[in-house]
């Protein structure tokens, strides 16, 4: 069986702040981030997807959770063809034209600053999620591939907002792409999609984005809020069950982002699993630091 780990996406959403997930005397960063390492083995590093992070913040990163405690970092948005105000580039790259130059200088900035997460084991993978803009095509595989070859020897996750790649007509080639690229195909709940995707690498995941009716059309808000039901992470226990049987390493992402939902969206998650006995990590589950 594969190893289980179950977290949300991101862990200082000022909605979350604001609820009382988190008990008195946990109101700095160091303290907040210590006490989900006590929750969950597992969280998604979604800032670095707005502004290229520092080495001084991935090493405080690693350095407050304990060995084995998993980040998965979504990408800068340039390095996945989303729109990017010049303000989130550095000085430097504000006025460079917005090219392949551009984005390869922009990986070497962004590896760099994730060097402490891999390097004490606490990398998951890098979260490569496109937007609903990249169709399936030539292009876009070329788009993708060209990312994957800068990120040679880092672990991969590829997530597509177009729902068109896993159109049972696409399905069988995006799976052989994936695989060929040697990147974790990601798998979502949402109002469109309820399914996983399949299994393309010894690492899968499973990102819970809730099902609000303004999924494609609402504010950031809008679109993440929703309080999952047991009945609806119900649906996902064979699914879990399957996956963990022909996979590694399985991680479980709560993305409903409004109030403390998404730590409550995975604690839930987590108790189901417990009830029907399928074995998940409570805790960081230890290993031996690597390198790309």
């Amino acid at each position: 069986m594969a190893d289980i780990l179950i977290g949300t996406c991101g862990w200082t959403d000022p909605n979350l702040l604001k609820s009382d997930w988190y008990p008195p005397g946990t109101g700095t960063p160091e303290k907040r981030l210590r006490h989900y390492a006590t929750r969950f083995p597992l969280v998604e590093a979604d800032s670095p997807y707005y502004a290229l992070p520092s080495t001084r913040t991935t090493t405080h990163w690693a350095e407050r959770t304990p060995p084995g405690f998993r980040f998965d970092v979504k990408a800068f948005s340039l390095l996945t063809g989303h729109p990017t105000r010049p303000a989130a580039l550095p000085p430097d790259l504000r006025t460079h034209p917005r090219d392949e130059t551009l984005r390869a200088e922009v990986w070497t900035r962004y590896a760099e600053a994730l060097t402490p997460l891999l390097y004490s084991g606490r990398l998951g993978t890098l979260l490569f999620q496109y937007p609903a803009s990249l169709h399936p095509g030539p292009e876009a595989e070329t788009f993708i591939r060209t990312a994957r070859e800068r990120a040679e020897g880092w672990p991969f996750a590829v997530e597509f907002r177009d729902p068109a790649w896993w159109h049972p007509a696409n399905a069988p080639r995006t799976t052989a792409f994936l695989k060929d690229l040697n990147a974790t195909a990601v798998a979502t709940d949402t109002p469109d999609e309820r399914h996983p995707v399949p299994v393309t690498t010894d690492l899968t995941i499973v990102r819970f984005h809730g099902r609000s009716p303004h999924w494609r059309t609402g504010t950031k808000e809008d679109r993440f809020r929703h309080t999952y039901t047991e009945q609806e992470l119900e649906e996902w226990l064979p699914h879990i069950h399957t996956a963990a049987t022909t996979t590694t390493e399985l991680h479980l992402l709560f993305n409903n982002c409004c109030g403390d939902a998404a730590p409550r969206g995975a604690e839930m998650m987590r108790d189901l699993l417990t009830s029907r006995g399928i074995p998940h990590q409570r805790t960081a589950p230890e290993e031996t630091p690597t390198g790309p």
